[in-house]
């Protein structure tokens, strides 16, 4: 079964781990290695196991880009949207036996060290990816 794991995230978390945040609560540099260096971990083991199908983090929020429609014309507007707090930063994309296995992972990642002040880190979601009728008919 395929599960996609969505990290969720703000701009703001952006521009702090940047050194660029409103606030003045930025990362350190040690802090952004502790955070690389368990997602590295969280990904090799993933990819040793043969869980991992794909695994990306994506730019920062505000280099997104809006398609919505008026009167049936597409319309682009600059990202991510406007009335959302949260927004999808990174995902991961695993095969495994269950629900139970994806929530275990994204539990592990979850568990990535963050700066004291973070207190209250963003959700990661999973979801499992609807397989096309023609794979679940063998």
């Amino acid at each position: 079964m395929k599960f996609l794991i969505m990290v969720q995230g703000t701009q703001a978390l952006y521009d702090a781990m940047a050194g660029k945040a409103a606030d003045g609560k930025t990362w350190t540099q040690e802090e952004l290695a502790a955070m690389y260096g368990h997602m590295e971990a969280l990904n090799n083991d993933l990819a040793e196991r043969g869980e991992m199908v794909d695994g990306q983090g994506l730019v920062e929020p505000k280099q997104a880009r809006l398609v919505s429609a008026e009167d049936g014309v597409p319309v682009v507007s600059d990202g991510p949207y406007g009335e959302t707090k949260e927004v999808v930063v990174g995902y991961w994309v695993v095969d495994v036996e269950n629900i139970d296995r994806a929530v275990e992972i994204a539990a592990r990642a979850y568990e990535c060290p963050v700066p004291s002040w973070l207190t209250n880190p963003p959700p990661l979601v999973v979801h499992q990816i609807q397989e096309s009728p023609e794979a679940t008919d063998s």
